[in-house]
């Protein structure tokens, strides 16, 4: 059951205005960012790539996206599978506000990943960068599971290396940083088989770690951490990750998987 709030089906409405996993305010920064920034747009791509080559473009798929945040993933979509009956889902009904800015073509809806209301319902899911929000991450991979058709497919995107670890990721409120072999294991676990994993950031991940133990030393209040937020950055900067991250493209696009880097980005498919 649902409850209807501003037009939008409410499966957890309890949550819809205030949860502790995201910062609501949030939402804002990324749509006035995420449009030219090198990181998102390069993650686009690749996400792109990586639905071409496991899901296809030749049928309507019914793909749903999990936290899906201002839209900008599902976007990129809709721009090159028009085909594909998308769907996109937020726990945020702030966050739903942008994204529906972005697609007022396409049905979203509020929910908690952790109890998901579909069952065989989607050749395809998506969480790009949601789990690590997320306390009982290894409950909404098998609910993932649950809401796929058989043979579905999960496409995944996480922050890498908890040594990683810095002021960004309290701002985020993230709950954990990932590695391989622990995002490998979860999979599997909940019923996937994992098909594909690669590190993402890989051509800039010297510079982002250096960036990372700067902050750590960093002993300036938050408020002027905040303005040194990695999403906030120089345009000339912007314009020279674009063109290395062309590497890390380069690669993923051969179907290599990349040995290090910020974030893991993998595709895994429900066992029959």
């Amino acid at each position: 059951m649902y409850e209807i709030i501003n037009n939008i089906k409410c499966y957890a409405p309890e949550l819809a205005h205030a949860n502790k996993d995201f910062p609501v305010e949030a939402f804002e920064v990324l749509y006035a960012a995420e449009e030219g920034h090198f990181w998102f747009e390069s993650r686009n791509r690749v996400i792109q790539h990586l639905f071409s080559r496991f899901v296809g473009k030749d049928y309507a798929a019914d793909v749903l996206e999990i936290g899906c945040g201002t839209g900008f993933v599902l976007k990129g979509l809709s721009e090159v599978f028009p085909q594909y009956r998308l769907k996109g889902s937020e726990i945020h009904l702030s966050g739903i506000t942008f994204a529906q800015k972005r697609l007022p073509q396409v049905e979203f809806i509020q929910l908690d990943a952790t109890k998901m209301p579909f069952r065989e319902s989607f050749d395809a899911i998506g969480a790009f960068d949601v789990l690590e929000h997320i306390e009982q991450d290894e409950i909404v991979m098998q609910q993932v599971g649950l809401a796929l058709k058989k043979g579905g497919y999960f496409f995944i995107s996480v922050p890498q290396y908890q040594w990683m670890w810095s002021i960004t990721d309290d701002m985020a409120y993230h709950k954990r940083r990932y590695h391989r072999t622990e995002l490998h294991q979860k999979l599997e676990k909940a019923g996937f088989e994992v098909l594909y994993m690669t590190s993402f950031v890989f051509a800039l991940f010297p510079l982002m770690v250096l960036h990372r133990l700067l902050n750590k030393r960093n002993k300036q209040a938050e408020s002027e951490l905040k303005a040194n937020n990695e999403i906030l950055i120089h345009p000339l900067l912007n314009r020279s990750f674009k063109i290395v991250m062309k590497i890390d493209e380069w690669f993923i696009r051969r179907n290599l998987s990349l040995p290090y880097g910020g974030s893991l980005i993998a595709v895994a498919r429900k066992k029959m």
